[in-house]
Parts: C-alpha cells; structure tokens; sequence
C-alpha cells in the first residue's frame, strides 16, 4: 500500500495538497462542458427537458456510489487505488459521449465519468482533512475552490470556442485537467487517515454513520437503481431493508444523530448548488440573449466568485462559525435565486452576483463541518456527507428542474390555446412520458424544426416563463436550509457553544456559535 505513515503533525505535502486541488478542477470541467452542451445534445438526439434533466442528474448520482464503496475500504487499498480508478473512467467517459448514437450511450457515458468523480471526492476529501486536521474547513473551502475554478477554465473554454465548434470536440477539453492531475499524483505518497492514526476502529467508524445513516444513502441509492432499472417500487423497499437490516445488525447503531440531521440537509443544499448549475446556462439563455451574452457567462460568473471567496473561507469562519456561514448564505441564495427569475436585462448580472456570493460556501463548509464534528467516522462520514448530496441532487434536484419546466410548458401552452384560438398544444406537444415525479408532457424537438416562425416565437415565449418558474421553485430549498441552520445554532448555543473535535487531544475545540 503507498500511504506514508508520516505523522500528519508534520509539514503538510503542498504538492499532495494541490494535485488534490485539480483532481477536483477536472470534476468541475466535465460538469460544465457537460452543461454548457445540453441544448447541442437535445437537439441532436432529439431529448426533452426532463430527459436532458435525467442526463444532467446521471453526472451526479452515480458519484454516491463510488464515493461510498471506495470510503468503506479505502484506508486498506489506499488513495492511489482511487485516484487510478477515477482517471480510466474519465477517459472512458469521454470516448463513450463522443461515440454516442442514442439517448442511451449519452447517459451511460456519463454514468460512467459521475463514477469517477466520485472515486475523486472519495480520496481529495480525506486526504485534506487529514493533512491539515487543525483547520478542516478552511482547507476544504481552498480544496473546493477547486470545483469552482474548473467551473470557470471549462466555462471559458468552452464558450471562447463557440457554438460553431462541435459538442464532440468540447467534450474532448475534459481530458486536459485530468491528466494534470494524474502527473501531479501518479508518484506521491499518502497520508494515513486520521481516524487510522488516532486507533479509532473500522466498527467505531460505521457506528458514527449507524443504521439512520445507512438508510438514507442506501435508499437513495437503491430507489435511483431502480428507476433505472424499472424495478417495482415493492422490489427497492425490500432490498434496501435487507442491506440496511444486515449493516444494522453488524454495527448496532443507529447512528450520531446530528450526522444524520446534516445527511437530510445536504438534499436541498446539493440541489440549490449543483441542481441549479444543471441547469443555469439552459435557464438563463432568454434574458441572457437579450443583454448579447452568451448565457454560459453566468455559470462562469458565479463560479469566478466562489473561487475568490472559498480562498478566503478561513478568517470568515473563525469570525461566526460554519453554522453562522451557512445560514446567511442560504437566505442570500434564495434571494438571489428569486432576483434571477424576475430579473431583465443588465440586472441579471445584478441577479447572479447575489446567487453567487449565497451558494459560493455551502458544499466545502458542509464537509468541513462533518469532518470538524464526527473525525472518528474517518473517510466514511465525510464522503457520505458528499454522496448524499450528489446523488440527492442527480435524483431529485436535477430532474425536478426539468420537470417543473415540462408541467408548465404543458400548462401555459393549453391555456394559451384556448385564449388564442390556436393548436399549439396539439401539435408539439409529445404523448405522455414518466419520471419519478409522475406523467408528465414534454415538446417535440423534431416537430418545432418544422414549426412556422410565428409558431416559435409563440412557444419560446412559453417556454421563457416556464425557465422562471423552476428557478422560483428552487429557491424555496435555501429557505428550508436556513430554518435548519438556525436550529443548529440554537441547539449549539445551550450547549455552550459550537466545538470542532480533535481526535488527537481528545478534546474539543470551541469556536464561536
């Protein structure tokens, strides 16, 4: 096994640290590319909105699954294994989404790529954690800057090539922050996990997590497969009772519960991030035309902004504690998420600059926390924390964008129908489809090709409100996360204020609530 045993004590490895750093920027760059392509794909394989919402979630959920395997037995087949792991599906991915013929390949290819992202997160996360045990969050928010700043080279990328240049060679861009990475790292030494060093056990590991735990990610999970798979919804009960029975029985716990608490919190925060990123250069391309800007601009915007801020993440912290941080970002997102569905013209930049200062700490100060809180849970808890959010935002966050936007194109058009006297309903739109949110009637890319122009403008103009809605129908998940926030900075407040706890001393480090 390549870890070192060096005691974390010691001068941290810097270049460890940042081929970390862009192993996450290479996640980021497949994401946005993959984004910033999903009006190119819909038209060419001819998708509607919840499909392009149920390719853009398959980039996400399939995170989870690698990411928990791989926490579950990675202090014993080492951070390498991971690393090597993520790099073959990177590169697998690429040649399947070039190769695609079908809706089919596109979502398998990026399956395919969420695996390895999730392999990634699995050994990136531990190994800051570890390396710098004294100040988690801080250095989590540094490593995650590392999602942002891919975000914004992709972005760019991207968007400097044009719409004239082929979806197929943009995809091809992903391959250049992956081999960085894999330079940087192929070589290096690991550390050994912290909760390995502190002789915490592997049992005490699974205990933090427990039963209430394992459900929640093990659900998610199974319902997602079989989704996919078209099992009945009696088949996914079943098999996640008998998984989550056997782990029960082996460790006995039901869990921490405020580490569970956090697993419900990371569904809404994940979708208010990630879910909206999804989906944002497709949502904000009307207003975004308006002002001459290519809409992909505003995902790099906002992401231009986290990057900034995440750097400076540690003297914020230190000031008002994570809990503090979260629960102002979450009532600047909703605003901000709400200012973008109402806004026009140069006031969308207005609009993005708020949503981005709200969403810029919520991922790496949920980790920092977790990791701050339960260090016995090792890689476990903290990846989980990561899971969860990945895949609650793939099954739910992604896809329920899509979908609002499909019941109300489905609903405006047939009342404009009846208004106008006009058959627009009838023509484009297509039969009946299903999603895990229920039926719902989506437009048919091929028949508008052959729309008249008056047709089009009558139906772009649907399809623009309908962009709004979704964006007013997340911004309520950024609201029910600032209730949580605040009840966690009450329930610290009378126990004496919030504490990291270190492993190492055996004690707790209190910071300000």
């Amino acid at each position: 096994m390549e870890n070192s045993t060096e005691n974390n004590t010691q001068k941290p490895d810097m270049m460890l640290f940042w081929g970390c750093f862009f192993a996450i920027v290479a996640t980021a760059f497949g994401f946005i590319i993959r984004a910033m392509i999903l009006d190119d794909l819909g038209a060419e394989f001819n998708l509607s909105n919840t499909q392009k919402g149920e390719i853009a979630g398959v980039g996400l959920w399939p995170f989870a699954i690698s990411i928990v395997l791989f926490s579950l037995f990675i202090d014993k087949i080492g951070y390498k294994v991971a690393m090597i792991f993520a790099f073959l599906c990177q590169i697998i991915s690429v040649v399947m989404t070039i190769y695609a013929t079908d809706y089919w390949m596109l979502y398998a290819g990026t399956f395919v790529l969420a695996l390895g992202n999730g392999a990634v997160e699995a050994f990136a996360n531990p190994v800051v954690a570890t390396i710098f045990s004294k100040d988690k969050t801080k250095w989590l928010n540094i490593l995650h800057a590392g999602w942002a700043g891919g975000l914004v080279l992709g972005g760019v990328f991207a968007l400097f090539l044009g719409p004239e240049t082929s979806w197929e060679l943009k995809v091809g861009l992903i391959l250049i922050p992956v081999l960085v990475y894999v330079v940087m790292l192929i070589k290096k030494q690991f550390p050994v996990q912290e909760r390995v060093q502190a002789g915490v056990s592997y049992l005490e590991m699974l205990k933090e997590v427990g039963i209430g735990g394992a459900l929640i990610i093990i659900g998610l999970i199974i319902f997602q497969l079989g989704a996919v798979f078209n099992w009945s919804t009696m088949v996914s009960v079943i098999a996640t009772i008998v998984i989550v029975g056997a782990f029960g029985f082996y460790v006995k716990s039901f869990g921490q519960p405020l580490f569970i608490f956090l697993l419900l919190i990371m569904i809404p925060l994940a979708t208010t991030e990630l879910g909206t990123d999804s989906w944002i250069t497709d949502l904000m391309a009307p207003e975004m035309k308006n002002i001459g800007i290519q809409a992909g601009w505003i995902l790099v915007y906002t992401s231009l902004i986290m990057v900034v801020l995440r750097f400076f993440a540690g003297s914020i912290i230190h000031k008002i504690s994570p809990l503090g941080l979260l629960a102002v970002c979450s009532l600047i997102a909703s605003f901000g998420l709400y200012f973008l569905s109402i806004s026009s013209g140069v006031i969308i930049l207005v609009a993005a600059t708020v949503y981005g200062l709200g969403k810029a700490f919520f991922w790496p100060t949920m980790l920092g926390l977790v990791a701050e809180r339960f260090p016995k849970g090792g890689a476990l808890t903290l990846n989980i924390t990561g899971g969860v959010g990945m895949i609650g935002v793939g099954v739910i966050g992604a896809v329920i964008l899509g979908f609002v936007q499909d019941i109300a194109v489905d609903k405006n058009l047939a009342e404009y129908d009846l208004q106008n006297k006009t058959e627009l309903h009838t023509s484009y739109v297509t039969e009946e489809k299903e999603s895990i949110f229920g039926s719902y009637m989506g437009l048919d890319a091929e028949k508008l090709g052959e729309a008249s122009e008056s047709e089009l403008m009558e139906i772009t103009a649907v399809q623009e409100e309908a962009k709004k809605e979704a964006l007013k129908t997340v911004a309520i998940f950024p609201i029910i996360m600032f209730l949580c926030y605040l009840f966690l900075i009450i329930y610290f407040k009378s126990k004496g204020g919030y504490k990291a706890v270190d492993l190492e001393e055996g004690s707790s480090i209190k910071q300000p609530a």
